[in-house]
């Protein structure tokens, strides 16, 4: 878990800064995500795609788009007074996926980012999170035109450990991707003082 203690002066509490990954299948609003909730312009690593890279990115459903992430998105969100989250959006393909050992050091937890119509693509980060015992909730990208499931299909589809949230939003509205995230700092943080007390009891 990233943390920033600033000196607490004049009785200000100390200044929090926690890690979180927005990971998904390719396409899904990783960086739209990022961008829309962050506070600072945020750095995109966006490259346009290629036409090697159509022979082995699946766009079946996503075929207006044009770029994708080569490294990483980055952005920054104030939750409250002395509580920052730094969001790291990991890239979507497989080729990629070397990255994400490098990017999930010191994470307090992460987003898995769903689109229902290619539920399957999100198994791959699900998987990754749950070996790694890195706490994460399912949100659940609402894209127009795709059909409604309620949260507890969504968890019956993907073979959720119990209690895993899973929230529908829309990556494009700040709000709704604020919500996502307090959501996950709060079940991470249950998690972390879960694992405290196991280990100490």
């Amino acid at each position: 878990m990233v943390s920033e203690h600033s000196a607490a002066t004049d009785g200000e509490t100390a200044a929090l800064a926690l890690k979180i990954l927005v990971a998904g299948g390719f396409g899904v609003g990783k960086t739209t995500l990022v961008g829309a909730v962050s506070e600072i312009r945020p750095l995109r690593t966006e490259e346009l795609l290629s036409e090697a890279g159509q022979l082995v990115d699946d766009t079946d459903g996503v075929d207006q788009k044009v770029t994708t992430t080569v490294a990483m998105d980055f952005g920054r969100i104030t939750i409250r007074s002395g509580l920052s989250l730094y969001l790291f959006g990991t890239p979507g393909q497989d080729r990629f996926w070397f990255l994400w050992d490098e990017l999930s050091q010191g994470a307090l937890g992460a987003v898995v980012l769903a689109d229902t119509r290619r539920l399957e693509d999100c198994f791959p980060a699900v998987d990754y999170f749950e070996h790694r015992r890195i706490p994460f909730v399912v949100a659940v990208n609402c894209f127009a035109g795709a059909r409604a499931y309620g949260a507890h299909e969504v968890c019956r589809a993907l073979d959720l450990d119990r209690g895993t949230p899973v929230v529908l939003c829309d990556a494009r509205d700040r709000d709704s991707g604020k919500e996502v995230l307090i959501r996950l700092v709060e079940y991470a943080g249950r998690m972390h003082t879960a694992r405290l007390l196991d280990s100490v009891g």
